[in-house]
């Protein structure tokens, strides 16, 4: 039986284990610490996946508490919400992700390709490696590839959303609908 009533008892659950977890003093630097290797190992399929994941948590809440419209109207309104967060994360996770590993494969050192690979495969290889980067600069190269390859995406969302996004999220929305009314109905 799918329900949204379901919703409450979380949030109360979540509330409670909040309350629950004693108070801790943390030490500055391993906040530092751990905010720094955030900021340089986390790439922006992490980051979209953490958007995705808070807002699958906060945002059908908020439309299920909306009391200005009907129980229906809110249903398809949380259904909705749930389809455009799963189709917009799944779709931004993985284009950013081809993206990202799509540069690296095309932007290698010349030291990096092996030496029996052809010319042609070669120059592919190296087509997109910046002419001014120091080989040896690892971490240089590897910011290079996840900015190269989530500005690609990011050009290549604006036509994802209007071919995969729209029709998913219509498909996805139709099916928990569905998976409501048949669990309202047993």
């Amino acid at each position: 039986m799918v329900s949204l009533n379901f919703i409450s008892p979380i949030t109360n659950s979540c509330k409670a284990v909040y309350n629950r977890i004693p108070s801790a003093v943390i030490a500055k630097n391993k906040v530092i610490d751990r905010v720094a290797y955030i900021g340089q190992k986390w790439t922006s399929p992490h980051q979209r996946a953490i958007m995705g994941l808070t807002a699958i948590v906060m945002q059908p809440v908020i439309d299920w508490k909306n009391k200005n419209v009907d129980e229906k109207t809110r249903k398809v309104s949380v259904a909705r919400t749930f389809a455009k967060i799963i189709a917009g994360t799944a779709t931004g996770v993985a284009l950013r992700y081809g993206f990202i590993k799509g540069i690296k494969a095309l932007s290698r050192p010349a030291s990096e390709i092996p030496k029996d690979a052809k010319p042609f495969v070669k120059k592919l290889m190296h087509s997109l490696t910046p002419n001014n980067l120091n080989p040896n600069d690892k971490d240089a190269l590897e910011q290079y590839r996840n900015a190269m390859g989530t500005i690609l995406s990011l050009v290549a969302m604006v036509f994802t959303n209007f071919l995969i996004d729209a029709p998913l999220t219509k498909f996805l929305t139709n099916k928990f609908i569905a998976l409501q009314e048949k669990g309202e109905h047993k």
